[in-house]
């Protein structure tokens, strides 16, 4: 079994912020899929989905992004899920508005969520970084990921986790070169 994971945090508020690219990203994959519905577990909301041939634990931590890997930690041991099957959804300043890459470990860039799982969990796990670019001041990037989307970067948005969940096989399989490449080719042909 896969855990995947959605960063954000939990509650209305929050629900549309930058911050929250991961739970968006993975409701899409829920949706494509036809899992359960969410419910409260391991500290969070957790679903299952068949993806392919491949059986997938959705978890999206209620914990508040900053104590994302209690929850993670709770869900990987409850399922004997090793760190290397673990991948996380998350917002990633350091790439455009729209942009996805994946790697395996790595540091943390100063984001708070990534920082905790690793501390619970080690850096062994796999990252789809999804753009939403960056404010341009450093002093300005808490009130930025804490921001909602503007209007005009709804289509993106919605694109990119859409594109994310169509190609969702890929992730499971752990082919992040296809996924990149398909996410990539369907984001060009929405114009973004």
């Amino acid at each position: 079994m896969l855990l995947l994971v959605g960063l954000g945090n939990p509650g209305k508020s929050y629900a549309g912020n930058r911050h929250n690219i991961g739970f968006m990203a993975l409701d899409a994959i829920a949706r494509a899929f036809g899992a359960a519905p969410f419910r409260r577990k391991f500290q969070g909301e957790a679903s299952e989905a068949r993806i392919g041939s491949d059986r997938a634990l959705l978890l999206k931590p209620e914990t508040y992004m900053n104590e994302s890997g209690r929850a993670v930690a709770e869900a990987a041991r409850f399922h004997k899920i090793p760190v290397e099957d673990i991948v996380v959804l998350h917002d990633e300043l350091d790439l455009a508005p729209g942009k996805l890459r994946i790697k395996r470990g790595g540091g943390d860039a100063g984001h708070n969520g990534l920082r905790s799982i690793t501390a619970h969990m080690g850096g062994a796990y796999r990252r789809v970084r999804l753009g939403i670019g960056h404010p341009g001041d450093k002093a300005l990037v808490h009130s930025f990921v804490l921001s909602d989307f503007a209007k005009a970067d709804k289509p993106w948005v919605e694109a990119l986790c859409e594109a994310v969940a169509k190609n969702a096989e890929a992730l499971v399989k752990g082919d992040d070169s296809l996924l990149q490449t398909r996410v990539h080719e369907t984001m060009q042909k929405a114009g973004f």
